[in-house]
């Protein structure tokens, strides 16, 4: 199973759900859904709005293996 890292990422940059939002343009309650795990399967340019603002690979965000 995979298990993405946005949370992970995001307060080790420092940034809130808010800022990560405006900076990804993807809407706040969507990015909480996707880091509590109750929505996993984001389309693939929403991965690459994430990843980018967050400055890594949809790979390192996204398919994380656990």
């Amino acid at each position: 199973m995979y298990y993405n890292q946005i949370k992970k990422v995001r307060t080790e940059q420092g940034l809130t759900l808010l800022k990560l939002s405006n900076i990804s343009g993807v809407s706040v309650g969507y990015l909480c859904h996707l880091e509590i795990g109750s929505r996993n399967n984001p389309s693939i340019e929403i991965m690459e709005k994430i990843s980018k603002a967050l400055g890594k690979t949809i790979m390192e965000i996204f398919f994380i293996q656990k």
